[in-house]
């Protein structure tokens, strides 16, 4: 199966925002990753419900929501009114994980749960059969642009291994320093889907990044 591929608007060129939206609506990405940050969870600050509401406006992909904030489950409203496809919370945010899952699966979302570089896998053992996706950082969260760290190779083989054991369908997303050299790697390794920034939206030629991302 090729991988599916969800450019990062983290990456994109917010004064032309419906410019980079409608070159993604052309493109062969598969899905839109969209990064809410509230300056605590993580130290930045990226996009609130008003812009995402216009993204929701303008974009013809579905929509994969990554919720770096604490207490997500507040929104669980907003973002099915908004007819959001995934709602991707954070292990490390939700010390009532199970709770949260059911309560995004209940309000008609597919549940997305991201690990932390230093979270290990062996935390998702009694939630793997109860998630649509698990999102690997394979850089810390908060700023586009990082390198990649290399142990998410690791992980993502530690991962795919415990989702055969466990019998789950669960998807392996992996987002941070994804390129065409990284990304080959990590389909190797076992990942489903390619979350990419710069790597897209910085080259002179986005949509030919995005179609050799889905023939890696």
């Amino acid at each position: 199966m090729k991988p599916l591929v969800a450019p990062s608007m983290l990456s994109a060129n917010f004064a032309r925002l419906a410019d980079d939206l409608e070159m993604v609506n052309r493109s062969e990405a598969d899905w839109l990753h969209i990064d809410v940050m509230d300056g605590v969870f993580v130290p930045n600050i990226s996009i609130g419900f008003p812009v995402l509401k216009y993204v929701v406006e303008l974009s013809t992909k579905p929509l994969d929501v990554h919720l770096m904030i604490i207490q997500p489950e507040k929104f669980i409203p907003e973002l099915k009114a908004l007819g959001i496809r995934t709602m991707n919370v954070h292990y490390e945010a939700c010390p009532h994980l199970h709770r949260v899952i059911h309560q995004i699966g209940d309000a008609g979302m597919l549940p997305v749960v991201t690990l932390n570089p230093a979270t290990p896998v062996s935390m998702l053992t009694d939630i793997i059969q109860d998630v649509y996706m698990v999102l690997v950082m394979s850089v810390n969260p908060g700023f586009g642009g990082q390198s990649f760290i290399e142990h998410s190779l690791a992980k993502v083989r530690e991962l795919r291994r415990l989702i055969t054991q466990s019998g789950s369908k669960a998807l392996i997303e992996v987002d941070g320093g994804v390129n065409l050299h990284t990304g080959a790697q990590l389909i190797e390794a076992g990942a489903d889907v390619l979350v990419a920034g710069n790597a897209i939206f910085n080259a002179p030629h986005p949509q030919e990044v995005i179609r050799a991302m889905k023939q890696l």
